[in-house]
């Protein structure tokens, strides 16, 4: 049996990818509990858990070959996730902007779904793969389930665009409170696009997984990705550190850190806590990889399409939906169910892999 098949768990890899999602879609919600403190000064212990202790502590504990496989792996390779990674990181900045100005459901979908596009298409793209989205029936049926994906996306930033012809603008106000379509989809663009710069360093890393597996003392197959991970997010920390840095020191918040007023501890875990959570997704991503096989690729938009879903059913519940009309809310629901759909088209593309005929050895003369 072709060795990639039998480690395939395609049903194991929609659920970790689908956590991954719900981590993604719900680790703004502690930022809520933030008292008296500037953005950049949470968003500072955000990043300092979410992009360094996190998964720093995590790689050291799964992967006991780290250190070695770092030094070992090719230099060209280590900066373009590093470099992935600050692209991400950019585009992080403005993550929070977008959903200020459009709220937690419609940003995220809006901002997921175009990193969701940009992500999944353009890696097999630039690495000469293309037979990878077309070569077998399983290939097919995981494209198929990409641009269903990519049409629940639309679908509810049709029903986004649908809300804010129809609710007046102290409904929008009551639900998020500095809720602007313009200047969101402008930070949605831009976010998104710069975003997928994640996608492309965590797909970026081969050679670093394959050090993983073999350099002693080896990486299991499942937390090879974790080296590569570290990296990516080093990038993304650089960005995010030097920005929040600039922030404290132009608007004089430095001493948020130290403020004797505001609930310093309190402050600290739910900032923490939002950065553990975020750092969940990409966990997922990189744990969920091996379980799909050689549709991995495939997982980036299963992610972004798990966030989306779960995001608006969030939306949903925090009142940012309400007094939207019936036109409104069947777009939404055709697109919340079109985003059920592709991860139920990814299991079957899964199961199409498994009856492949594994390709027979070419013999030697």
């Amino acid at each position: 049996m072709d060795p990639v098949t039998a480690t395939t768990n395609t049903t194991l890899g929609v659920i970790i990818f689908t956590l991954g999602g719900l981590a993604g879609a719900v680790f703004y919600l502690p930022f809520k509990k933030v008292k008296d403190w500037a953005w950049e000064s949470y968003w500072m212990i955000y990043a300092l858990f979410g992009l360094l202790i996190v998964p720093l502590a995590l790689a050291l504990t799964t992967s006991p070959n780290l250190v070695a496989v770092l030094k070992a792996a090719p230099g060209n390779e280590l900066l373009k996730c590093y470099l992935c990674g600050a692209c991400w990181g950019v585009g992080g900045l403005t993550w929070g902007l977008m959903i200020r100005f459009l709220g937690v459901g419609l940003g995220l979908a809006l901002g997921c779904g175009i990193c969701s596009a940009t992500g999944t298409l353009i890696p097999p793209i630039l690495s000469g793969n293309l037979g990878a989205l077309v070569g077998t029936p399983s290939a097919i049926a995981s494209l198929i389930g990409v641009f269903v994906s990519l049409a629940g996306i639309i679908m509810v930033g049709m029903a986004g665009m649908s809300k804010e012809k129809e609710m007046p603008e102290e409904a929008k106000k009551k639900a998020v409170a500095e809720y602007n379509f313009q200047k969101g989809i402008l930070a949605a663009c831009f976010s998104g696009v710069m975003s997928a710069g994640m996608s492309f360093g965590l797909q970026g890393g081969p050679t670093i997984q394959k050090l993983a597996e073999t350099t002693a003392p080896i990486t299991s197959k499942t937390w090879s990705g974790m080296p590569v991970l570290v990296v990516v997010l080093l990038g993304g920390l650089t960005v995010n550190a030097l920005w929040c840095l600039f922030l404290n020191a132009k608007n004089k918040t430095l001493s948020d850190y130290v403020k004797t007023s505001a609930p310093l501890l309190g402050n600290i875990i739910f900032a923490g806590l939002a950065g553990l959570i975020w750092c969940s997704q990409f966990i997922c991503f990189k744990t969920g990889e091996p379980a799909m096989g050689e549709q991995a690729y495939v997982g980036w938009a299963l992610l972004m399409a798990a966030a989306i879903l779960f995001s608006s059913l969030l939306g949903i519940a925090l009142g940012e939906w309400k007094g939207t009309g019936s036109r409104t809310r069947t777009l939404l629901a055709i697109g919340l169910v079109m985003l059920l759909g592709s991860a139920v088209i990814a299991g079957v593309s899964g199961k199409l892999a498994k009856a492949q005929p594994a390709p027979e050895a070419v013999k030697a003369p």
